[in-house]
């Protein structure tokens, strides 16, 4: 595994984890990254932000709505599971234990 790809599977599941803790599980692109920043140390531009979610949406764990104002994300319930350590899909880092 590539130094990338280690640091995009650890952004894709801090992804997962902040929309997990959020109400109704959604939350827009700017709190999203704002909270990748200051809890997870994940600084990414918006077009990286972008590619990471929509391949998160392609492996079905989040749901993208595009309105003007920004990016609405919402977690699915295999999502939730991924998250949570119920689930794995490759390309996403599995929770640690106790984290």
């Amino acid at each position: 595994m590539s130094y990338h790809e280690f640091q995009s599977s650890g952004v894709r599941l801090g992804i997962l984890r902040i929309l997990a803790r959020r109400t109704m599980y959604t939350a827009n692109e700017y709190s999203l990254n704002d909270e990748l920043q200051g809890n997870y140390g994940h600084h990414l531009g918006k077009d990286r932000l972008h590619s990471e979610l929509a391949w998160l949406e392609e492996q079905g764990l989040v749901i993208v709505q595009q309105p003007r104002a920004g990016w609405l994300i919402t977690l699915t319930s295999r999502g939730s599971d991924v998250a949570a350590g119920r689930a794995c899909t490759p390309g996403v880092a599995a929770p640690q234990p106790g984290a």
